[in-house]
């Protein structure tokens, strides 16, 4: 009786603590759980949920799309520099954002977190590039001094893209890629 409860609480803060696979949504690099902001979310990411005390973005005004690893699957990490490129969904407004692994904005003296889709500097054609490095870059820049690996989110408000989304087809999100690493 004891090894079960050990194993069952065990298995349980796991799951709460790393999530699992039900009802994700993965896209090169990005994962969504489209469900999460709902009341269809499953059990496990309720846990998760009530753990770590985020409010999820609802079903009816968006969806978050988290990165921790590059399109190449190597993990985001601060002392390399990193390129965001692409398009963005159709989405009414978007932001993306920095944070380190314990779910906090990444500290810097900048005070520069994230972009929105407001004020992020696009190409003719619509596409932006955004480069997440430790020293200063002209343009679209992030600053990831201070921090190893951290995490992106990119949060898609009032946009077609849900449950039903399965591809890049669907979802056409940007590019995650690794430039040079010191």
């Amino acid at each position: 009786m004891a090894i079960a409860a050990v194993v069952g609480l065990g298995l349980t803060f796991t799951t709460a603590t790393k999530g699992v696979d039900f009802g994700t949504l993965k896209i090169g690099a990005w994962t969504a759980r489209p469900r999460i902001g709902t009341s269809n979310v499953d059990p496990y990411a309720r846990a998760t949920i009530a753990r770590n005390g985020e409010l999820p973005v609802g079903a009816g005004d968006g969806i978050t799309f988290l990165a921790t690893k590059d399109d190449t699957g190597r993990a985001l990490d601060g002392r390399c520099d990193v390129v965001v490129s692409g398009v963005t969904p159709a989405a009414r407004f978007w932001t993306l954002t920095l944070y380190d692994p314990k779910g906090h904005l990444v500290a810097n003296t900048v005070r520069r977190y994230g972009f929105t889709s407001q004020e992020v500097v696009r190409g003719s054609d619509g596409s932006f590039k955004v480069q997440i490095a430790s020293h200063a870059r002209s343009g679209n820049w992030l600053p990831a001094a201070g921090v190893g690996q951290y995490t992106l989110a990119l949060r898609l408000y009032d946009t077609p893209v849900g449950v039903a989304t399965r591809s890049r087809k669907d979802a056409p999100l940007p590019a995650i890629t690794r430039a040079t690493c010191s």
